[in-house]
């Protein structure tokens, strides 16, 4: 009588523990816990709408910004509006010229180029010195050409360790967040189609 007694209650025990881890498992995929629910939003948080700017990797446009040798460029992707372009997500190369490479352009070009009225040839200019991707200067020597962002190719010619996109030679390169800022000498102009 003992036995059969114990019988029963082990297996009310089990029953009831196993509707007990029944339910907590219904209860589970119904409703997460807090620490799941946190990690949830931690997930959404995620992106470049979440970072601030003492912990993120300076993009492309940042970088430009803080170089002192390309307040002509900065002001050329401002008059052209192309600011948001320069900060998404990429990877974007950007061949960014230097004060001294739109100084050498013929007198008046730049001055001309930033009038309202020339906006969408001043954004042609700057989207040919655009490439999507991430590539370092080495790895560019492969290329024969890049297609641009404003739907142009652009020549790539290797001279020894130099490296010329468009006739521009790179003379450093920066790594950014949504991609990499090679510094040219020269500014690209498209061929005229």
């Amino acid at each position: 009588m003992k036995l059969a007694t114990s019988i029963k209650l082990f297996i009310g025990l089990f029953l009831a523990g196993s509707l007990l881890t029944g339910c907590k498992n219904e209860t589970k995929t119904q409703s997460p816990s807090t620490n799941e629910v946190a990690s949830q939003q931690e997930s959404k948080k995620q992106g470049q709408a979440f970072l601030k700017d003492d912990e993120a990797t300076p993009n492309v446009l940042d970088i430009a910004i803080g170089s002192k040798d390309h307040s002509t460029l900065v002001a050329a992707v401002q008059a052209a509006e192309l600011e948001n372009a320069l900060v998404n997500a990429g990877p974007l190369m950007v061949f960014a010229p230097t004060n001294a490479a739109f100084e050498a352009l013929p007198e008046g070009t730049v001055e001309n180029l930033l009038k309202p009225e020339n906006k969408a040839a001043l954004a042609n200019i700057l989207q040919y010195h655009v490439t999507p991707g991430k590539y370092s200067k080495d790895f560019l020597k492969k290329f024969k050409k890049l297609g641009q962002a404003n739907n142009q190719s652009v020549q790539v010619e290797v001279q020894g360790d130099d490296v010329f996109v468009g006739g521009a030679k790179i003379l450093a390169s920066v790594p950014a967040g949504n991609g990499i800022v090679h510094v040219v000498d020269k500014v690209m102009l498209p061929p005229e189609e």
